[in-house]
């Protein structure tokens, strides 16, 4: 994944304590990611997010869902450091330090494949097409067999932005960059199912956001 210059409403985090990032994002929407998570995530096993961002999301994902395993990735040092001082200060014992990833390079999921959870939240509109069409198929390759995906963030419908906030946004990311920018919830899906996964959820979330859930093949 490349370097992007983004709008400063994209990805924004704030110095807190210490090593730790504060994204206000996080705090708002972690409750009710973590609510959908536990009621589809697998009772045991290994659980990945690719790009954990600061931090906050894997400490109330892990706290809420002790029986799994949790691994943080991230591809910025600076974050990677943040997530370990999160869970640092959690003392979590099934929290394991973050690993370097880019997720949108082919080839990732032979290290860190059979995953029985893997999640995704706010970075699909933050990458190109092609980025997140490998992105995907490398999360297909590490789901362990039956294991879920869960994808979480803002789609167009239909080819369009549901609230003028999102039509702003989109528009503001295009402008940055002609790649990036809001995918469309039927194209994602065509590509999540290509990969021989099957779409089996789709939530509603605040602020006019998804969560899709995906399961490998039984």
């Amino acid at each position: 994944m490349e370097r992007r210059s983004l709008p400063p409403t994209a990805s924004v985090a704030h110095v807190s304590e210490g090593a730790k990032l504060h994204a206000p994002s996080a705090e708002r929407n972690a409750a009710a990611i973590t609510e959908v998570l536990v009621e589809i995530a697998p009772q045991a096993g290994r659980a990945l997010e690719i790009a954990s961002g600061t931090g906050q999301h894997i400490v109330t994902f892990a706290r809420a869902m002790p029986n799994l395993d949790w691994q943080p990735t991230e591809i910025d040092p600076d974050r990677r450091s943040s997530i370990d001082a999160w869970a640092a200060e959690s003392g979590l014992p099934n929290l394991r330090p973050a690993i370097a990833l880019n997720a949108t390079a082919p080839g990732w999921a032979a290290e860190q494949g059979h995953r029985e959870l893997i999640v995704l939240i706010n970075l699909l509109h933050l990458i190109s097409t092609p980025e997140a069409q490998i992105l995907i198929s490398e999360m297909a390759n590490a789901l362990a067999p039956s294991g879920r995906f869960a994808l979480y963030g803002p789609f167009l419908r239909a080819g369009q932005a549901t609230s003028d906030g999102d039509a702003r946004f989109h528009a503001s990311l295009k402008a940055q960059d002609p790649t990036i920018g809001y995918k469309d919830l039927a194209e994602v899906k065509d590509w999540i199912e290509a990969t021989g996964l099957s779409v089996i959820d789709i939530r509603s979330m605040p602020a006019n956001n998804l969560l899709l859930v995906a399961q490998g093949p039984v």
